[in-house]
């Protein structure tokens, strides 16, 4: 049914299905990517062949001839496409011209071809000598005094050998600074869960999903961020397993899924029904409903206990595995229900009838996604969804864990290897060992520290290894002016985007092989590594040609600028970049987990890292698993104006992060835009809004309205989500952002919780 006009409809087919097809088939026409676009996608997760770049989501042990989704086929089309960004378009587009097109213009223009210095006389990016290009970086490097004042930059993308080379290259030079990704994301899970179980990573396999009872989904929006995800839950689905929903947001590819590779499900338009359960927590209400959800269950075990019956709880597993049980069961039974119900936004029943699908699962997976990490709490959130886990022993045994959702389809890897500001004094040490120089022990800057050391004057140069960081970081008003005060930015990369028109005193664009594009090194065609959300690491090799022969590999760029920049290094950079061997070589030597490196890739589907937890192993001080109370404080809400909502920004399904492949939104309705904001009936009706109406989004501070953070000129849609909630897309609505609105451990931004209030457009 229209809503409001053309370009919004409500939806209601299932996830998948020929939308998928037609989806697919649109990327790779307007990519005038065809003959490499077809070649790539059957070269894609498969064995000998490349790891898609679009998510992390694990390969199956049995693939089919199309291993592949309608978003990874975005994703290869975006890097395979025939649109190039040479020299002559750069001359014919001043960096002022650029800056006010889209961001989708700047990345659809297509791959850059050179590497390129900007010239300040002309306003253009002009072609540079790899061989200049890197003089005078390292020049400009060992100019500084402190290496602190220099910042490096990743990309979840990034293999495990590009990133372990960038680690190497940045505490040679003596700096642990390292703003990544995970800082953005899933920075929570590196610093909440290994508190919890001694590990930041998930603990389930792919093959756990074959055996779980139940999947309970928090937080995420499988088929726009990792697709491949419907077709497992799909068979969960098909043999009788359950599937939960908890979003503050109705989300289409938890419904049901057409199967694009199924004949009967295409031929029929058939579909399967996937969760059995909507519930619509308010935005950031999960530790309220998950400790509701507990104190249920110890009242279940109480009156179980009363009466003789089966324990609801594993007794046996708690007192053998764990720490902390008895102040949990303090904590929860000082929660009175009236704040439970008011801060989940949920019913003592919908509370009730969720507690009793757990309780009755004998083994359950819980799978979560930035709706759990990018809030003020992120850290805590994921501890609460670990104790829910604890209490039945659903940790470290067939079909049961915790799964937590990578986007990047290489920044668990990333971390395993060394990116990371903070690493541990065992990592360090092997470092110094394998290569002979002493590591920097200073904890480094994460990615908000680093933009605030940027904008404060203490960092003069970025180097970023991919990625998009100024527009994936929150606080444009103060992150754009920050990155203008840099002495030096050097982008490795293979398309434009806004950061690389944040012009330091010395900008470099260095462009970069793609992981669909073959690498050929003075040892022959290489191939990279790359780890997957449940910690398996397999190789990935480029089949096509690459864009331009003036293209380097990642690896190559580092070392090249390693070299320039440190002329007395002890690293034998020149021998690593000729063969990718001996780079697994020196992994293995200094990260735990990597034994037999180069032997086991070549294995089909590689190999899984060790995972304490996935063998109820415990790292953490105590040697226990932990549950860890989180003491609720006292609401802030009465701090801020009555009329204030949450905003949850939200990824569209055609956009991977700051990626925008198009200007729809198929299963929210939307076509051809992105100017929305959505919310709920009810709430719009308090509101004196309608479907169609134009409003303006401003940010709040606890003192108040912040006028100079507003969105305008938002149109409104009516969508199925949690009561004091409104959505709308990232990053246009990461002005409205704080850069100190923040998780409290990790410094990962909270994205999902913005206070805002909405007001009609004049």
């Amino acid at each position: 049914m229209k809503q409001n006009a053309e370009s919004i409809r409500s939806y209601n087919g299932a996830a998948g299905g020929w939308g998928a097809v037609k989806g697919s088939a649109l990327a790779v026409h307007g990519q005038k990517a065809l003959r490499r676009g077809v070649i790539a996608i059957f070269r894609m997760n498969q064995v000998k062949g490349f790891d898609c770049p679009g998510c992390a989501w694990p390969d199956p042990d049995h693939r089919s001839p199309m291993e592949l989704c309608e978003n990874g086929v975005k994703a290869v089309s975006w890097e395979a496409t025939t649109k190039r960004v040479s020299p002559e378009f750069l001359a014919a587009h001043p960096v002022s011209e650029l800056w006010n097109w889209s961001d989708f213009d700047l990345e659809d223009a297509g791959r850059l071809t050179h590497p390129v210095k900007y010239d300040a006389q002309s306003d253009t990016y002009q072609p540079i000598s790899w061989e200049k290009a890197f003089e005078e970086i390292g020049a400009q490097l060992r100019s500084y005094n402190d290496p602190d004042c220099v910042e490096f930059y990743t990309s979840g993308r990034a293999s495990n050998e590009a990133a372990f080379l960038y680690q190497l290259f940045a505490r040679e030079y003596g700096t642990n600074n390292f703003p990544d990704c995970s800082n953005m994301c899933h920075g929570p899970t590196s610093v909440g869960l290994p508190q919890s179980i001694g590990i930041g990573k998930g603990t389930v396999t792919l093959q756990d999903f074959e055996s779980c009872e139940l999947v309970i989904c928090v937080g995420h929006n499988p088929a726009t961020n990792h697709p491949r995800m419907l077709s497992t839950l799909r068979e969960v689905s098909l043999r009788g397993g359950k599937i939960i929903t908890i979003n503050p947001l109705r989300e289409r590819g938890l419904e049901k899924f057409s199967f694009p590779q199924s004949p009967g499900d295409m031929l029929t338009n058939g579909s399967t029904p996937l969760s059995s359960g909507l519930y619509n927590v308010r935005v950031g209400g999960d530790i309220a409903l998950l400790k509701g959800m507990m104190k249920l269950m110890l009242e279940h075990q109480r009156s179980a206990e009363m009466h003789g019956k089966p324990d609801i709880i594993d007794n046996a597993f708690i007192a053998e595995h764990t720490a902390g049980f008895k102040e949990l069961v303090e904590d929860l039974a000082k929660t009175s229900w009236s704040r439970i119900l008011k801060e989940s936004g949920l019913s003592f029943a919908q509370i009730s009838e969720l507690t009793h699908c757990y309780e009755q699962s004998k083994a359950t997976i819980i799978s979560y996604g930035l709706g759990i990490t990018q809030h003020e709490n992120g850290s805590e959130n994921i501890q609460q969804l670990a104790n829910l886990l604890l209490l039945k022993g659903n940790m470290g045994r067939p079909g049961a864990g915790i799964c937590p959702l990578r986007g990047h389809s290489n920044v668990q890897g990333d971390r395993s290897v060394g990116i990371n500001e903070a690493p541990g004094e065992t990592f360090l040490q092997a470092l110094e060992q394998r290569f002979g120089f002493t590591a920097p022990r200073k904890h480094g800057h994460s990615a908000v520290e680093s933009v605030k050391a940027i904008r404060d004057g203490q960092s003069k140069a970025l180097i970023c290894l991919g990625g998009n960081m100024a527009v994936a970081m929150p606080d444009p008003l103060v992150t754009f002016p920050a990155m203008r005060k840099l002495d030096l930015a050097v982008h490795m990369t293979t398309k434009l985007n806004r950061s690389h028109l944040l012009l330091a005193k010395h900008s470099y664009i260095l462009p970069v092989l793609g992981r669909t594009e073959r690498d050929v090194q003075a040892k022959g065609v290489q191939s990279v590594t790359v780890e997957d959300s449940m910690s398996m690491v397999h190789a990935s090799c480029g089949a096509l040609k690459p864009a331009s022969p003036h293209l380097r590999s990642e690896p190559a760029i580092v070392a090249g600028m390693a070299m320039a920049t440190l002329p007395h290094s002890k690293v034998n950079w020149q021998e690593m970049i000729g063969d990718y061997s001996l780079i697994r070589d020196a992994i293995e030597q200094v990260v735990p987990g990597f034994t037999d490196y180069n032997w086991r890739i070549e294995q089909p589907g590689g190999f899984r890292m060790w995972n304490g937890a996935s063998n109820r192993i415990w790292l953490t001080e105590n040697e226990k698993a932990n549950f860890i109370v989180f003491n609720t404080p006292d609401t802030q809400q009465a701090l801020l104006p009555e009329n204030t909502l949450m905003l949850t920004t939200m990824r569209s399904h055609d956009q991977y992060n700051t990626t925008i492949y198009g200007m729809n939104d198929r299963y929210r309705g939307i076509t051809g835009r992105r100017d929305v904001m959505f919310i709920n009936a009810q709430q719009a009706k308090e509101l004196g809004i309608a479907a169609g109406d134009k409003v303006n989004l401003k940010a709040v501070n606890h003192e108040g309205v912040r006028h100079e953070r507003v969105v305008e000129g938002l149109t409104v849609v009516i969508h199925e989500m949690a009561a004091g909630a409104v959505g709308a897309y990232y990053p246009e609505t990461n002005i409205l952002i704080d850069l100190d609105h923040h998780d409290k451990q990790s410094a990962t931004p909270a994205y999902k919780s913005v206070p805002v209030v909405v007001e009609k457009s004049l």
